[in-house]
């Protein structure tokens, strides 16, 4: 087995016995990786203190070739989550960050630009970023970048190019996108979206910015709403963490919870 070494965001802890784990990560070099950390779960074991939800860590994995999980030796604590130093809203979009990209990546498929993506996204939760707005334009652009982005300007099943001058726009989950007036009764998954939400949708997904911008409180509901639901039908399931999302832009307000510990899978 040969030793390789990566920057990596841990993903999920499952206990595997009374002393290991095993570890999702994603790795900023080979992608989502699974892998056993023998003495995780001792006291004072070798990976004391990094492996939790959403740490970054300098890791040193030894990567099976057969169908074995990865052999993980080392990780060395670069940063720690914090949001739950500021609020609920934070904690819970950080575990909804750790569900999406967990969901929407594959083994051993490296994705560097959602890497980045994801650190810069992290650090906007840890900070003062509007957590709502942070959260779609992470959404948006990992659909960009993982070839799932929604289509906006032409109708995603003829093809043809589609004027947006009309104060509803026909979307379809199952081709990904807007589609036009003899398409639409074809479409089995089709939800009606206001022009304007299309708009902030297609200007999320084409920003060229590293910072989310503030979405505009009147469109958030709803693009909340298409959102969500085009996640589900890439992913085949209902994220767990995504009714814990905010409801509405500036706010650190989340359904209720009693204990606020990590969600499993």
């Amino acid at each position: 087995m040969a030793a390789d070494q990566s920057h990596a965001i841990v993903l999920r802890t499952t206990e595997f016995s009374e002393t290991s784990l095993v570890v999702t990560l994603f790795t900023r070099d080979f992608g989502r990786l699974s892998a056993i950390a023998k003495g995780a779960r001792r006291p004072k074991g070798p990976f004391e203190g990094s492996l939790d939800l959403l740490a970054v860590c300098r890791v040193v994995v030894h990567r099976k070739s057969s169908d074995a999980l990865d052999l993980l030796t080392e990780a060395k604590l670069h940063r720690r989550f914090r949001g739950a130093d500021r609020s609920l809203a934070r904690v819970y979009a950080g575990y909804y960050v750790a569900e999406i990209l967990r969901l929407m990546t594959d083994d051993h498929d490296p994705h560097v630009d959602v890497y980045d993506l994801t650190i810069s996204v992290l650090n906007q939760i840890d900070g003062v970023g509007d957590v709502a707005s942070t959260i779609l334009f992470y959404e948006a652009q990992m659909l960009r970048l993982l070839g799932h982005a929604p289509g906006t300007d032409r109708c995603t099943d003829c093809g043809k190019e589609m004027a947006t001058t009309a104060s509803r726009i026909p979307f379809a989950l199952a081709t990904g996108g807007i589609v036009c007036a003899n398409c639409a009764p074809r479409q089995h998954q089709l939800i009606s979206v206001r022009n304007v939400v299309i708009q902030q949708l297609r200007d999320l997904v084409d920003s060229k910015t590293s910072l989310p911008t503030l979405v505009s409180a009147h469109v958030y509901g709803e693009l909340r709403a298409v959102m969500s639901r085009y996640i589900q039908t890439i992913v085949g399931r209902v994220p767990r963490t995504q009714y814990l999302l905010p409801q509405s832009v500036q706010t650190e307000t989340l359904p209720s919870a009693s204990n606020p510990t990590e969600p499993t899978a």
